[in-house]
């Protein structure tokens, strides 16, 4: 076949796929038609999704969030009964003509204190549940980022490992060729040198690629999850417009509504409920029935203060919720005007290195083999070489970042992920 196994290797350990160097150019050297990279490019969720979801649903955070759903709902649950039971009374006298007294009070919610701490229980609930919408948006979108930059890292320790195995056989040809007469002692140590650097690089490398494990495993326990990558689907059209049913803000704007039902509540709970009784009585040979109405009169404490303030959280909340839809406008502006600049710039780069990068490095070999380069000159095409690669990896680490970091942010990245496992069917 008529490619450089060093440019397959590269082109291999740039994307993390075996067969795509093998695939992408023909017998006779010919660039494989476009559908290819667009097939490659529209990799999405197939056979990888579920099982990581399932896996993430099983941590103790998601656990625990879980449960203080439950706990809404129960909340929810008991502030919807009566606030007030009866009272039974019963009294005894002993006097010329003993006394019995048998009475049953109730007092009664005159100020709609259930409906009230009902409708507070229900809105809390709702807070509760758009906290958590958040929250695991923003746990999705660190999950998936530790999985991206373990892949990232496996695939940069690879393309180093193969920068270094090439390095080392190129040596080995420069001492026979310093053996040969046709290179210098000074070439040769170059050569070395520049060994010594793709070593170092590789034990970076090395090291980056256990710290990438290391932050999976102590996230799910595990190191070998499914999970492939799926830069095809990030767009910006994945992103809706900010506004109280974006799920960042769903709590903030709930949080008014608290706030505005809070001046009811302390109404409510400061109002005066009335109380009424009826009894009943023996006294000697006499029986008596009674009815009481009791009425507390509220002279010494009106709670005018508790109302005002409750009447000040309103402006508050407000402020707050307009506060974080202002940083979330400026955090969607910024994403809308990244991403797209990124996905291009990216496409740049992969046209170039596809397009001009593939044989390169057969080229630089034979020159530098029948003395048309110097070895200087070779070593610094090589730099280029694999500089280029290295800047494809981080435009893709870029793009990951940016589109995770927003969906998270924003809350929206679950529902999302939510939908592809309704669309793809897995």
């Amino acid at each position: 076949m008529r490619k450089s196994l060093i440019a397959t290797a590269l082109l291999g350990a740039i994307w993390g796929a075996p067969l795509f160097a093998e695939t992408l150019y023909s017998e006779a050297g010919e660039m494989a038609p476009a559908p290819l990279l667009a097939q490659i490019e529209q990799s999405g969720f197939q056979g990888w999704l579920a099982p990581l979801m399932s896996k993430v649903n099983q941590l103790p955070e998601i656990q625990a969030q879980q449960a203080k759903v439950r706990q809404a709902q129960l909340l929810v649950e008991a502030a919807d009964r009566p606030v007030y039971n009866p009272e039974l009374g019963v009294s005894y006298q002993n006097a010329s003509e003993d006394t019995y007294t048998l009475e049953v009070s109730q007092t009664l919610d005159w100020g709609d204190k259930r409906g009230i701490a009902t409708r507070v229980a229900q809105l809390e609930a709702e807070i509760l549940l758009a906290d958590n919408r958040l929250a695991r948006s923003q746990l999705y979108g660190e999950l998936l980022m530790a999985l991206v930059e373990q892949a990232q890292q496996a695939k940069l320790l690879a393309f180093q490992g193969r920068l270094l195995e090439s390095a080392k056989q190129q040596v080995a040809i420069a001492k026979q060729q310093l053996e040969a007469g046709a290179l210098s002692q000074a070439e040769l140590q170059l050569m070395q040198l520049d060994l010594a650097s793709k070593a170092a690089d590789h034990a970076s490398a090395e090291q980056a690629s256990l710290a990438a494990d290391a932050s999976v495993l102590s996230r799910f326990g595990e190191l070998e999850l499914p999970f492939a990558e799926f830069i095809g689907a990030l767009s910006v059209d994945t992103s809706q417009e900010v506004g109280p049913d974006l799920p960042a803000l769903a709590g903030a704007y709930q949080q008014v509504m608290m706030a505005k039902l809070a001046s009811q509540q302390v109404a409510a709970d400061t109002n005066a409920d009335p109380s009424i009784s009826l009894s009943a009585e023996r006294e000697g040979e006499e029986n008596k029935l009674g009815v009481g109405l009791s009425i507390p009169i509220q002279i010494r404490n009106d709670y005018r203060e508790a109302k005002a303030a409750a009447g000040t959280q309103v402006a508050i909340a407000e402020q707050d919720y307009l506060a974080r839809e202002r940083r979330l406008t400026q955090a969607a502006k910024l994403f809308h005007l990244s991403l797209p600049r990124l996905q291009q710039r990216y496409r740049e780069w992969r046209e170039l290195v596809l397009t001009s990068g593939a044989g390169v490095q057969d080229a630089l070999s034979q020159q530098w083999r029948a003395g048309d380069i110097s070895t200087s000159d070779y070593l610094q095409g090589q730099r280029q070489l694999a500089n280029s690669y290295l800047a494809g990896l981080s435009l893709e680490g870029a793009l990951y970042r940016s589109w995770l970091d927003w969906m998270g942010q924003s809350g929206q990245l679950e529902n999302y992920l939510q939908r592809q496992l309704g669309r793809e069917g897995v």
